[in-house]
């Protein structure tokens, strides 16, 4: 099932909804700018497309359509056992060059992804379901900018703090989940790399096309043959990859039971794990935070990426005292958001990513008005046809209200109040989750003494949902265990 015929693509034709200051002609990028999509892929195993060795194909499709975009293989135990087979034959020569060597392939392949950006943008918003101004403006400059950093330290490895002459694992089974295709990719294979691991890397089953087009660009940065392997498939697929007996690393990100399975699976077997798992962040706003920056902060917390997102700050903590304003300024806010077709440059929400996610996100939701909460949206004109969701705000929502405990994985809102910071730790941290929480507040000692309180692995001040490449991001509890990113990210790769 190799690339063979291609597919033509189309745009969504409902206009983009105009606020109440401003009506917004539309802007859509061209869906040609994604380049040639293939009617079938598959896999992509030692430097080259090649064959399933079975006959199942699985189709991934347009959010905002419904329509099918292409046909991939779904991988087979023969098929991962293939990839690693050749990952692990790559393993010696690369790990054998100088760090100075591979930097170069991740600098080249860096600067290819810059020179690609609107091509990767435009294909991952087709596929995924995200505003284009996200994939342009956030995921194509991070991932570009994780193999610059990385890059950077593969030939720094004795400097890192972990050792003289740290070694690498061998191969790298990584497995990656659907909201942040091109980026999760990113954040596993770069420091995978540059520390000298080979890598077998299976994408989510409903946005693979990035990752495929990730392997023109290793082909295309003369990446020797069997350093990155990509495999195509569902669960089964990832179960296949994560069980392989050759496999050193495993990294994975996703569900938080999926997460559990994995580490179940790997118990005993002295392979390296990583896990990124869900989250309920809260974004805690004390009665001194400026009211305007901060309904901007929560917006960003949750409706970014359409709520699809693990840090989301879904949970927000409100000090009673400014409750009225904050919720007065947001809903002023939410009324503004324009939801539409993901590549018209003007939308904020795009399409929910799958009808399975929808489903999901419908169900919890129905659950939060049947138990009591408040459910309020805006004046909101859907388009007919993919997966849509308004944005969403619950008030009236106590602890054990299940949309304050569930990840609910979309562009969904829970309102609590607190009336002091002992109380506000006390709400963030009822959660069996430890990802993310922001604080919004004007004193600086009030943000430290909270930052110490939270368990929560990444914190937030007056701000959320900031990356960097620099920067160790990760959780704990049941967020999952390790880090990715910055010189922390480094050590999940190396035998220290």
């Amino acid at each position: 099932m190799a690339k063979n015929k291609k597919t033509e693509t189309t745009t969504v034709t409902e206009p983009v909804r105009t606020s109440g200051l401003f009506a917004y002609a539309p802007a859509p990028e061209s869906p040609a700018a994604a380049g040639d999509i293939a009617g079938s892929y598959g896999h992509f195993i030692g430097g080259e497309f090649v064959d399933s060795s079975g006959s199942e194909a699985l189709k991934t499709v347009n959010p905002a359509t419904e329509q099918v975009l292409a046909e991939f293989a779904q991988g087979t135990d023969e098929d991962v056992d293939r990839a690693v087979k050749a990952a692990r034959k790559a393993f010696g020569d690369w790990s054998a060059l100088p760090g100075s060597e591979r930097g170069k392939y991740l600098y080249r392949i860096a600067r290819i992804i810059q020179e690609r950006s609107r091509e990767l943008a435009v294909l991952e918003s087709i596929d995924n379901g995200k505003p284009i101004r996200e994939t342009r403006d956030f995921d194509l400059p991070t991932v570009a900018a994780h193999f610059f950093y990385y890059a950077g330290w593969a030939d720094k490895l004795d400097y890192a703090g972990f050792g003289r002459n740290p070694q690498p694992l061998g191969v790298a089974a990584q497995v990656i989940p659907w909201n942040f295709p091109l980026m999760m990719l990113a954040w596993k294979i770069a420091p995978a790399l540059a520390t000298g691991n080979t890598v077998v890397l299976k994408p989510a089953e409903t946005t693979p096309l990035t990752a495929l087009r990730f392997a023109e660009i290793c082909q295309q940065a003369g990446l020797p043959k069997g350093v990155v392997n990509i495999v195509t498939g569902d669960g089964r697929t990832g179960a296949a990859l994560t069980s392989h007996p050759e496999v050193n690393k495993v990294a994975f990100t996703g569900s938080t039971n999926v997460g559990r399975s994995i580490a179940r699976q790997l118990a005993g077997s002295r392979k390296k794990l990583s896990l990124e798992l869900g989250g309920k962040a809260a974004n805690i706003v004390f009665d001194d935070a400026p009211i305007d920056q901060a309904v901007e902060g929560i917006v960003n917390g949750i409706f970014f990426n359409q709520g699809h997102v693990c840090c989301a700050g879904s949970r927000l903590l409100v000090q009673e005292s400014v409750h009225d304003e904050v919720l007065d300024a947001l809903k002023r806010r939410m009324a503004t958001l324009r939801v539409g077709d993901p590549l018209d440059k003007n939308t904020d929400i795009g399409a929910v990513n799958s009808a399975a996610q929808l489903a999901r996100i419908t169900e919890l939701t129905d659950a939060g008005e049947a138990e009591g909460a408040e459910r309020w949206s805006p004046s909101c004109e859907l388009p007919s046809a993919g997966y849509w969701f308004a944005p969403t705000l619950f008030t009236g929502v106590t602890q054990a209200n299940l949309v304050a405990r569930e990840e609910i994985f979309g562009p969904v809102l829970s309102v609590l109040t607190f009336r002091t910071p002992t109380e506000a730790v006390e709400k963030a941290n009822n959660t069996p989750y430890g990802l993310s929480a922001g604080i919004w507040t004007e004193k600086g000692s009030r943000i430290l003494w909270m930052a110490n309180q939270l368990k929560a692995g990444v914190v937030w001040a007056n701000t959320f949902n900031k990356f960097d490449p620099t920067s160790p991001f990760g959780g704990y509890k049941e967020s999952g265990y390790g880090r990715e990113g910055g010189r922390h990210g480094l050590e999940a790769y190396l035998d220290v």
